[in-house]
């Protein structure tokens, strides 16, 4: 038979199966037309798709999570090395160090480790090498020489009809668990919100402790939300061995701690002590934890100066893992002085490129005051009938020392008529500046009147879900459950920051002042997560506050999505808006202002779609063609 004539398929199963399996590969090393990606969310207008997911040929392992060598065939029209660019793309996002290509003549090895006399070379079918020799070679590659078999060779957990880790999990598994094998004491891993750092940490603490590599393990958070989520969800499987750390487990005769589990879960509040409290870490020897995981690490707990980080120089022999969704270092927050280098990074972009986050969208809004200022008219009185302090007041001072509750309207309107213009019933997060602020936003919005329907059909249609505010907080639960349709829309301050895994979100308002990349990065994680089964294919950041801009990281976040004609017209979804109000007075409640807002019409501008350099021009242009417009 001319071998010319068969498929790809046919070239496969008789060729370079066979090769592979007398070369010594099992079925269980050999993986066959593996996707690895979910195929990124592709958005047009309201509509969505999946792109073409990534796919390779054959993905060869050499224990069940250790994925070492990737091949792509071709038919045998096509030369020997026809697929080894895809190969070489697949090999570099797998970081796996060998690179198969075969149209069924052979193999074209491309070797990535340095372990070969040559970059690449020719293999008759009958060569391919063995799963030992790429082992022996791949170890040589990682330095792992001399390390402890049994760990390296552990696998992670594994539930019939459970979920298996995605290939990047896997990949911060097996670098996390190589470097400790090496011996290093602290590891970083940077993962973006929704990539599962939580799930990803678990694997890595169960194949220490299903190895023995590690019989005590201490999880550290700032919240209690944290600490729920991870007992409740991934580390569920720990079962008996794992208890929460609190005053609960001290004797109250003896003042001894409970040192009988093994797996501990704690917030760094309740283990470090005051003036009232010895510190509950020091009930425990120092050497009595062997891995310590530090959640949202970037929060400070590495900081030399933190009254936390003395929970981590208590247990400095153990190894410490530090998980965090920011990559930017400051002078103020570093990770890498206190970890080191990330030992592995997934950034925004990628997961949207991988299909596994949300893709989002941008509209960035200005108002008149908070680009030109309000100045109070000379002798002008505050609604306490205290004089106003002449100056200008700029988007520095709105919702801190200056209230235009005439601005929360405009913002309330603004953020109903775009949920209108689709379904209303999608879960909205209103980031405020103080609780103050989140409540009058929720006034604002209960008082549209395109609201006053859905907020009669049941009142939780907007909630303030703060810290200060027990019934709202007590709805945290419903908003973030999936299954729950109340509350809808949240104002919000500090609370749904971080530690709220609001998978069904849609729409993040940004209307506070955001003063760090980490705090930027840790409120757009709110929306990143995909729930395709609720229509959650993309999220919408609408800006009042010019934040966008400010932490703009398209190297982490990747572009926002990008449509011809998005957002025409008012609301929905978002694009060059007009509206024109007039008259306003202002009624100030804190020691503020009142006044009239603008004597022109105020313009609402949104600057997406516009180049860094032109947004000015075309922003100036626009405005008096509105300005002519609406006479």
């Amino acid at each position: 038979m001319d071998k010319r004539t068969l498929s790809e398929a046919d070239i496969c199963d008789r060729y370079i199966t066979p090769a592979i399996e007398q070369a010594g590969w099992k079925k269980n090393q050999v993986r066959r037309e593996f996707s690895f990606t979910d195929g990124q969310m592709l958005v047009r207008g309201r509509l969505s798709t999946r792109g073409t997911s990534k796919r390779a040929d054959y993905l060869l392992y050499h224990q069940a999570n250790q994925p070492i060598a990737v091949i792509e065939a071709k038919d045998n029209k096509h030369s020997l090395g026809a697929g080894m660019q895809q190969a070489l793309d697949y090999a570099r996002i797998l970081d796996v160090p060998f690179v198969f290509s075969s149209n069924g003549d052979g193999f074209l090895l491309h070797d990535r480790s340095g372990t070969y006399g040559q970059m690449e070379q020719v293999l008759s079918l009958e060569a391919f090498p063995s799963p030992e020799e790429l082992w022996e070679r791949y170890q040589q590659w990682r330095s792992l020489q001399g390390t402890t078999s049994e760990l390296l060779n552990s696998t992670y957990y594994y539930e019939v009809g459970g979920k298996e880790p995605r290939y990047y999990q896997q990949l911060a598994v097996n670098r996390t668990i190589e470097a400790i094998a090496k011996g290093q004491k602290r590891c970083l891993l940077v993962m973006a919100t929704g990539a599962g750092k939580t799930y990803t940490v678990f694997n890595i603490l169960w194949r220490l402790w299903k190895s023995k590599a590690a019989k005590r393990i201490l999880f550290l958070a700032d919240r209690n939300a944290l600490i729920d989520q991870t007992r409740i969800n991934d580390f569920r499987p720990f079962g008996e061995v794992m208890t929460q750390l609190d005053r609960g487990l001290l004797d109250p005769q003896t003042g001894r701690i409970n040192t009988a589990y093994e797996v501990y879960l704690g917030i760094y509040q309740a283990i470090v002590g005051n003036e009232e409290r010895d510190h509950l870490y020091t009930k425990f020897d120092r050497d009595f934890f062997d891995v310590i995981v530090i959640d949202e690490c970037h929060r400070g707990s590495a900081a030399e100066d933190s009254n936390w980080r003395q929970v981590l120089d208590y247990f400095s022999e153990a190894v410490q893992v530090g998980l965090t969704a920011t990559p930017k270092e400051t002078k103020y927050v570093s990770n890498v002085d206190y970890f080191g280098k990330p030992i592995f990074s997934y950034s925004l972009k990628q997961g949207i490129e991988d299909g596994f986050l949300a893709p989002f969208r941008v509209v960035r809004v200005d108002l008149d005051v908070d680009s030109n200022g309000w100045r109070p008219e000379v002798g002008e009185q505050d609604d306490r009938g205290q004089l106003i302090e002449d100056r200008v007041y700029n988007l520095m001072d709105t919702d801190r020392s200056i209230v235009f509750e005439q601005r929360d309207r405009l913002v309330a309107e603004y953020v109903t008529q775009f949920l209108q213009d689709g379904d209303p019933m999608r879960k909205t997060i209103v980031f405020c500046e103080d609780i103050d602020h989140a409540e009058r936003m929720r006034q604002a919005l209960v008082n549209v009147d395109e609201n006053r329907e859905l907020v009669q059909a049941d009142h939780r249609y907007v909630m303030q879900i703060t810290g200060d505010e027990k019934i709202g907080k007590a709805q945290l639960d419903n908003f973030i459950n999936p299954k729950e349709t109340y509350p809808v829309i949240a104002t919000t301050s500090k609370l749904m920051t971080t530690g709220v895994d609001a998978q069904t979100c849609h729409v993040i308002v940004l209307d506070r002042r955001i003063q760090s990349m980490t705090e930027f990065k840790q409120i757009i994680g709110r929306g990143t997560r995909l729930r395709e089964d609720y229509g959650k294919t993309y999220f919408t950041v609408i800006d009042f506050r010019g934040a966008t801009d400010l932490f703009a990281d398209p190297e982490w976040d990747g572009p926002a999505i990008q449509d011809e004609g998005f957002g025409e017209g008012r609301g929905g979804e978002g694009g060059r808006r007009k509206w024109k109000e007039k008259g306003y007075n202002l009624d100030v409640k804190n020691p503020n202002v009142v006044g009239d807002l603008h004597e022109d019409p105020l313009v609402l501008l949104d600057k997406y779609g516009f180049a860094a350099g032109e947004a000015e021009v075309a922003r100036s242009a626009l405005k008096e063609a509105l300005r002519g417009c609406l006479g």
